[in-house]
């Protein structure tokens, strides 16, 4: 195994000072990037998707639960598969606890091509008590990019997709995949794939708070039983 290198105190303190200017940087950039981000422009769903869950029968709006945005994750788990893939496994394993996002006004759900009844019990041997629908009726995961044909064949690829919606109509925001699942996970890097973002005061572009009158900011932050329902 190759080992980093020993140094004394000193020089391993100077060596983290350089590290932490280029970190910062960083940092600075990844801000500039999701305000970038935060103004792509969005596509309205005029399609009619049919999921199905644990109350049966949903449409795309449904998934909200009421709220303002959505995060979808594209979770492989094809038709004829017995469980669902490994990968997409671990992502759902490290996701948080859901109070935090839903308090900015944000839903999460998986998605799914299999059917419900061959969802639920992997669901169940895994834990997992948050949301999980099939779309095997619908267009959804091939209108999304995340079920491809090649060579004759269906396949399947993760991804996360997020939506905003303005009443009854909803938007497409925003889709990453593969490699552009890295690093996510946690309540803010999920929020900083969103078009109104972490709703705090430094953001850019101004303006994207969330409507639903909660105050914005890190402020907000609460246990997870603490948050109002």
């Amino acid at each position: 195994m190759s080992l980093p290198e020993i140094v004394t105190r000193a020089q391993w303190r100077a060596a983290r000072e350089a590290l932490l200017a280029k970190e910062k940087a960083a940092t600075r950039a990844r801000d500039a990037l999701n305000a970038e981000r935060r103004g792509l422009p969005m596509v309205e769903i005029d399609k009619e998707y049919v999921f199905e869950g644990g109350d049966g029968k949903a449409t795309l709006l449904d998934l909200f639960e009421g709220r303002e945005q959505l995060v979808v994750y594209h979770f492989m788990f094809a038709p004829e598969w017995d469980a669902g893939c490994r990968s997409c496994s671990a992502f759902l394993d490290q996701i948080g606890h859901l109070a935090h996002l839903r308090a900015r006004g944000t839903s999460f759900a998986a998605v799914s091509r299999a059917p419900y009844p061959r969802i639920l019990p992997f669901k169940a041997r895994m834990g997992w008590t948050l949301p999980w629908y099939s779309s095997y009726v619908s267009d959804f995961n091939t209108d999304f990019e995340v079920t491809l044909e090649h060579e004759g064949e269906l396949m399947e690829r993760p991804g996360l997709s997020c939506f905003l919606r303005d009443c009854e109509r909803v938007f497409h925001t925003y889709s990453t995949y593969e490699r552009g699942l890295d690093g996510l996970g946690s309540t803010t890097s999920l929020l900083d794939l969103t078009a109104l973002g972490r709703q705090e005061p430094w953001e850019k572009p101004e303006g994207r708070t969330s409507a639903l009158g909660a105050p914005a900011g890190s402020g907000r932050v609460r246990y997870h039983d603490e948050y109002p329902d």
